[in-house]
């Protein structure tokens, strides 16, 4: 949601929402924007239920992605992308699978919708990512590049590219690193995970010493361009940094607790100055892509853990 005095207009991201009709007086308008979807997995729906992340990724989400041809990867984005706009939803920030990014453009192109998306980058060696999945360094990097001189800006600004590494655990550091150079020299967004669970916490800090937020920072994704979906597990330490960096972040509430991942600090991060968006994520983990179901659940979720009046 988003709301405005009259004749004001707002812009997100450089996309203009509009200016109200003189009969408004300081009225919410629904903005139809979600900051976190996974187009690539609209036929996963209901193929991975039951699992805590580590293991829907493992069992079924990444096979599933591997298998994706060049025509699934088109139908599955058309397909999201319908339901989306049917639910009010009118422009996305949209992470793909690591093949086949320009069908998915293509679909979006075609179908209308407002999208920043991006192929999705996984270096890291296993059993970080399988091999199924996982690309070198150099072609992660030169194939993302390719992808936003070709697709940000296409359809007259309508659609744009961000850089989507997947989440610190499947990434190296030299392609955080130049994913966040890249993005500072070609204007484009930064898309990813972090903080998702325990685990993810947990190995972070045993391979880099850091905590994720902090060791994401060093590596420059974080600030204003970068947007972290679910930041479920942050201390006081990393609310405080994330405010500090207005490092965006995407609070997923189905997502996080259809996979029993927790339950994050929302109240929290609003109260320090987070910037905060909300998002579905992908089929599988929800198993809706409805923008209002997520802005209630946001809501009652946190009533339990700090009175009727939290958010």
């Amino acid at each position: 949601m988003c709301s405005s005095k009259t004749g004001e207009s707002n812009a997100l991201d450089g996309w203009t929402v509009g200016r109200l009709d003189g009969q408004s007086q300081s009225r919410s308008i629904a903005a139809g924007f979600q900051a976190h979807i996974h187009l690539c997995q609209t036929l996963f729906r209901g193929l991975a239920d039951d699992l805590s992340l580590e293991a829907w990724l493992a069992q079924r989400i990444w096979p599933l992605e591997a298998a994706h041809t060049e025509a699934s990867v088109h139908a599955s984005a058309m397909l999201g992308a319908a339901e989306l706009l049917l639910g009010g939803t009118t422009a996305i920030l949209d992470m793909e699978t690591v093949r086949h990014t320009g069908a998915a453009f293509e679909a979006l192109e075609s179908i209308g919708i407002r999208a920043t998306a991006g192929k999705c980058l996984m270096d890291a060696p296993p059993p970080a990512n399988p091999p199924a999945l996982r690309e070198s360094t150099d072609q992660a990097i030169t194939e993302s590049a390719d992808l936003c001189a070709r697709w940000h800006g296409a359809a007259g600004g309508r659609l744009r590219y961000c850089y989507a590494p997947r989440f610190a655990p499947s990434c190296t550091g030299p392609l955080l690193r130049a994913v966040s150079d890249l993005a500072e020299r070609s204007g484009a967004t930064i898309h990813t995970h972090a903080a998702e669970t325990p685990l993810e916490l947990d190995t972070v800090k045993r391979e880099t010493g850091h905590d994720e937020i902090a060791y994401l920072d060093s590596v420059g994704i974080s600030g204003p361009r970068a947007a972290l979906a679910h930041c479920v597990w942050v201390d006081r330490d990393g609310i405080a940094a994330l405010a500090r960096q207005q490092t965006n972040v995407v609070h997923c509430p189905s997502s996080n607790l259809k996979l029993g991942s927790g339950i994050a600090p929302i109240p929290e991060m609003l109260a320090a100055g987070c910037r905060v968006a909300i998002g579905a994520d992908g089929a599988p983990c929800n198993n809706r892509l409805d923008a209002f179901a997520e802005m209630r659940l946001a809501a009652l979720i946190q009533k339990p853990r700090l009175g009727p009046d939290a958010l």
